[in-house]
């Protein structure tokens, strides 16, 4: 990590990414400082992941609904005000959300499994 002097981030200013999904786009906004990465990420409206994800996240529901299905078959359904994290390599994820949603994501080296 490296050592992060006070700023403010504004998202408006931040070019959106598009990335498609299995079904439906996210789009990300994203801030890259050392090993640390912030995203704005929102999801459309019956979005479905392309992939299955095994990076660890601090995931935190800003507003919306989503469901996170992991390779084992469980589903956790997280709503505004809600957050998950999981460590790299500690489960196979991926996303959905039925009518879009837009979350806070924070991943980087301070996750790895070890």
């Amino acid at each position: 990590m490296s050592n992060i002097p006070f700023q403010t981030i504004d998202w408006t200013s931040l070019e959106k990414l598009e990335y498609k999904g299995e079904t439906g786009i996210a789009f990300w906004q994203t801030i890259q400082l050392g090993g640390l990465r912030i995203r704005l990420v929102e999801y459309s409206k019956g979005y479905l992941a392309d992939h299955w994800c095994e990076k660890g996240h601090i995931v935190h529901c800003l507003e919306g609904e989503f469901i996170t299905e992991l390779s084992t078959g469980e589903k956790t359904s997280l709503s505004g005000g809600e957050t998950y994290v999981v460590s790299d390599e500690l489960s196979s994820h991926r996303s959905f959300s039925e009518n879009g949603v837009k979350l806070l994501i924070v991943d980087g080296d301070f996750l790895k499994k070890g």
